[in-house]
């Protein structure tokens, strides 16, 4: 079927919106999704610069959340008419996603960054032509065809605008303190940017008990509304030296747990800085940055951590449905991040989100939907 898509013709151009391209066939395991709303990610920006590379053309997109339209004949989990969030693709079958951490699926790279699907088909084409997938997904369209594994029901009354973005970045920041780091009450936590993940990451801080939920970035608004959804303090790392300025937040301590969002060389470096001994600090921005360290000094002499987190660490059929637990408890305000925008202003929402004028700029791709029914 042909479907409208948001397409990266080259490295680095800019999205057109396309209405010729042609839909995958579903297979028996496929659930068919009538698009809503995705959010736009760094991953996406990443990957259309050409700081990640998959293919081009590519429909990008990884963030979605729409309604199912029609089910394979293998799909026992979804109907016609459930509403979905999309989220990565693990094969269930490797060691890793059998011990439950499907975020290390030993296929992951394979079905979700190649560009075709799981079984080594084009996901989408152009005038017979392969045009490269994300995530098994590719949720910048009007209709899009995905495995079982890539999607998680939610509740109909909850406004799927909205909740897209859960499906990445709200999870990846979220799950990295939650499922990753586990910080115990009474901990303290330093989160280096304030976009969508460096958020939820502090949000999750501030449910996991942390005393003190330090949000730090170079732009006021943000900080202003980090202050507003629960860090306890804030620190505006443009105008004062920000590992000082932790220690003394932390009479002199510095924090158990930092969380680096940003993938700027120094940012990384200084998010180790700030750590007390034994302390553990997650860099999992998608960069091509990196980073100098004196192991010794630096790690081994106060036993300090540097892990990687990819997704937040997350089942996303597990998670995502908490995060929205936590946000109809007033816990996780995510949607204060969001601005919408029309599918067709898709440029300009991925430059205000490069701008950092937004946060989490979320494309309506249906205008008609209605929340709740």
């Amino acid at each position: 079927m042909k479907i409208k898509a948001a397409v990266v013709d080259q490295q680095n151009s800019d999205f057109k919106i396309k209405d010729d391209i042609e839909l995958a066939e579903m297979g028996p395991d496929d659930i068919q999704v009538h698009m809503v709303a995705s959010g736009i990610c760094h991953s996406d920006e990443a990957l259309r610069v050409g700081d990640a590379i998959i293919d081009y053309p590519i429909v990008l997109g990884h963030e979605g959340s729409g309604i199912v339209e029609k089910v394979g004949p293998e799909v026992t989990q979804f109907k016609p008419g459930d509403h979905v969030i999309l989220s990565f693709y693990a094969c269930g079958n490797c060691d890793n996603c059998l011990r439950g951490i499907p975020t290390q699926c030993r296929n992951y790279a394979a079905n979700n960054l190649s560009g075709v699907r799981p079984d080594g088909s084009s996901h989408f084409t152009e005038n017979g032509k392969h045009v490269a997938d994300m995530f098994d997904q590719s949720s910048f369209t009007s209709t899009t065809v995905v495995r079982e594994r890539n999607a998680v029901k939610i509740d109909d009354d909850i406004d799927l605008r909205k909740v897209g973005p859960l499906g990445c970045g709200y999870v990846t920041g979220s799950g990295t303190v939650l499922n990753t780091l586990q910080p115990r009450p009474g901990d303290t936590i330093a989160v280096f940017g304030t976009g969508a993940v460096g958020l939820a990451a502090m949000m999750a801080g501030k449910i996991s008990g942390c005393t003190k939920v330090i949000g730090i970035d170079i732009v006021d608004s943000r900080l202003a509304l980090a202050k507003e959804l629960g860090a306890t303090d804030i620190i505006n790392s443009k105008n004062v030296d920000v590992v000082e300025e932790v220690k003394k937040l932390t009479g002199g301590l510095g924090v158990n747990w930092a969380v680096d969002t940003t993938g700027i060389t120094k940012v990384m470096e200084d998010s180790i800085k700030v750590l007390t001994q034994g302390g553990t600090t997650a860099t999992i921005a998608v960069t091509p940055n990196h980073i100098d360290l004196d192991t010794w000094n630096d790690l081994c002499v106060d036993d300090k951590k540097i892990v990687g987190v990819n997704m937040g660490d997350s089942i996303p059929q597990i998670d995502i449905p908490r995060l929205i637990e936590f946000y109809k408890a007033g816990m996780f305000d995510f949607d204060k991040t969001e601005k919408f925008f029309n599918f067709d202003e898709i440029n300009e929402a991925n430059a205000a989100s490069r701008s950092g004028e937004v946060i989490k700029p979320v494309l309506i791709i249906d205008p008609d939907y209605v929340p709740g029914k």
